[in-house]
């Protein structure tokens, strides 16, 4: 059965979409099975994946009428979408219309996960109904942040998150990791912000930091991810070994 981690911060422009199409499919090189749910109505991680965001099923139709025929084969080997596309953008409002509309995503996924390692969920850079039903659902959560000044300006709210989510919905809820992204070792605010995360989160920060990488930052407007678009870049080799390292801990967890 898979282990469901929802990719969460709620600020955004933290690298949040990339770290989920990237990790997603360094896991599948890495020969673990590993299904991408896109709960963002902008549907960057569909599109990132290569796949087009207006497909006749998608993840709007697995929440509303429970339709699992909603599964994408992406061109990459072991890796699989339920993609997103702007129809999410007005669902908060049918959602929370339904009776027991927080587990809504957990029960949809529960036959479905069981063919998958991971089921990865990218979700909205604000809490709101679909991110809430994406912490319901999930057993943990990994938080990317950003190397620049206000990185920690949000943390004191997703904490808040969790324990709202722990308390009302979901008592299993963990804190899987924190990825630093866009790290720049050269100054010294990325040093700075980094020992601050560490500090707040201790070991729950990955060793493996993903740095500021402008093939990360081109290879989605081709549909690719970065394995495929520049796997020699530096995003590239820092995405795999953050894989290899999210594999070990979860062993040794």
């Amino acid at each position: 059965m898979a282990k469901v981690i929802t990719i969460f911060n709620q600020k955004g422009g933290v690298g949040k979409t990339t770290t989920v199409v990237n990790l997603s499919s360094a896991l599948a090189k890495l020969k673990k099975k590993v299904l991408v749910i896109d709960l963002d109505p902008q549907a960057n991680a569909t599109s990132g994946l290569g796949v087009e965001k207006e497909q006749e099923h998608n993840v709007y139709d697995l929440l509303i009428n429970n339709n699992k025929q909603t599964i994408i084969k992406t061109e990459y080997k072991n890796l699989d979408l339920i993609p997103s596309n702007g129809d999410l953008a007005g669902i908060e409002i049918e959602l929370s219309r339904k009776s027991n509309w927080q587990n809504r995503l957990k029960e949809s996924i529960k036959e479905i996960k069981d063919d998958y390692d991971y089921c990865i969920i990218d979700s909205p850079p604000s809490l709101g109904v679909l991110s809430m039903i994406a912490l319901v659902a999930s057993d943990s959560i990994l938080v990317p942040v950003q190397c620049e000044y206000y990185a920690l300006e949000g943390v004191g709210q997703l904490m808040s998150t969790i324990s709202l989510v722990r308390d009302s919905f979901n008592p299993e809820l963990q804190i899987e990791g924190v990825v630093l992204c866009m790290y720049d070792g050269r100054t010294n605010l990325s040093i700075q912000v980094a020992d601050e995360v560490k500090g707040f989160f201790g070991e729950k920060v990955y060793k493996n930091v993903i740095p500021r990488n402008v093939r990360l930052a081109e290879a989605p407007s081709f549909g690719m991810n970065i394995f495929e678009y520049d796997e020699n870049s530096k995003g590239a080799k820092s995405y795999m070994s953050l894989a290899k390292e999210f594999i070990k801990k979860e062993k040794n967890s």
